[in-house]
C-alpha cells in the first residue's frame, strides 16, 4: 500500500512538472508560432464599431475596408444605387440586405481585437482614405471569408488579389446552400409587395 501512494504520488509530481514546462516553454512557442503566420506587416488593432458589412472603424479613428469581398449597401449612396441596378432589387430590400450583413459583421468583430493583413503588392489604402485588408480574429477566423462564406457578402471580383479564388469558391459555396443573404429572409416579403 505504501508503495503504491508513492508511486501515485511520484507520478503526479512528474505530471504537475511536465504541465508547469509546456505552460512555461511549449505554449508560448506555439503562441509565437501562430502570430508568424501572417505577414511582416501585420498590425493588431481593436474595432472601436462596424460601419457596415464590409468597412469598421479602429480605436485610432482608422476605417478599415475589408479586402475582396462586397456587401449590400445599407445608405443611401451611389453604390446602393449601383447594387439596385446590379441586382434588380429595390433599394429598400437592398438596404434590408446592408443591414443584415452588418448586423453580421457586427456579431463577429464589433469591440474585438482583430489582425490587420495587407495585400502584398497592393494599394494601402482605397479612394476614400480606407486601410484595404485582411481581417483576422485571435482564433485564426479569416474574417472577409467567415462573411462571405456565410452568405453575407459577395466575393468583390473587380481587383484581381491573391485570395479572390477563395472567395469565389466561398460565395458559390453559400449560394448554393442558400446560407444568409442567399437563404429565405424574413421581412423581404413586405418589401416586395409595396
Amino acid at each position: 500500500m505504501v508503495k503504491l501512494i508513492g508511486k501515485t504520488i511520484s507520478t503526479v509530481a512528474v505530471l504537475l512538472l511536465f504541465f508547469y514546462f509546456a505552460w512555461i516553454y511549449i505554449i508560448p512557442k506555439l503562441s509565437q508560432h501562430e502570430q508568424k503566420k501572417f505577414s511582416k506587416n501585420e498590425e493588431t488593432r481593436f474595432v472601436k464599431r462596424v460601419v457596415d458589412g464590409d468597412t469598421f472603424v479602429l480605436e485610432n479613428g482608422e476605417r478599415v475596408r475589408m479586402l475582396g469581398i462586397d456587401t449590400p449597401e445599407k445608405f443611401q449612396s451611389s453604390k446602393l444605387d449601383r447594387d439596385v441596378e446590379r441586382s434588380g432589387e429595390d433599394k429598400k430590400t437592398i438596404q434590408k440586405l446592408g443591414e443584415m450583413a452588418s448586423e453580421f459583421t457586427k456579431k463577429l468583430i464589433d469591440k474585438k481585437k482583430v489582425i490587420l493583413v495587407p495585400e502584398p503588392d497592393y494599394e494601402d489604402k482605397d479612394r476614400y482614405g480606407r486601410l484595404l485588408r485582411y481581417v483576422y480574429l485571435d482564433d485564426g477566423t479569416f474574417v472577409n471569408k467567415k462573411i462571405v462564406e456565410e452568405g453575407y457578402a459577395n466575393a468583390y471580383r473587380r481587383y484581381k488579389i491573391s485570395k479572390l479564388d477563395e472567395f469565389i469558391k466561398a460565395e458559390k459555396d453559400a449560394r448554393e446552400n442558400k446560407r444568409g443573404l442567399w437563404g429565405s429572409i424574413e421581412g423581404l416579403r413586405q418589401f416586395e409587395a409595396k
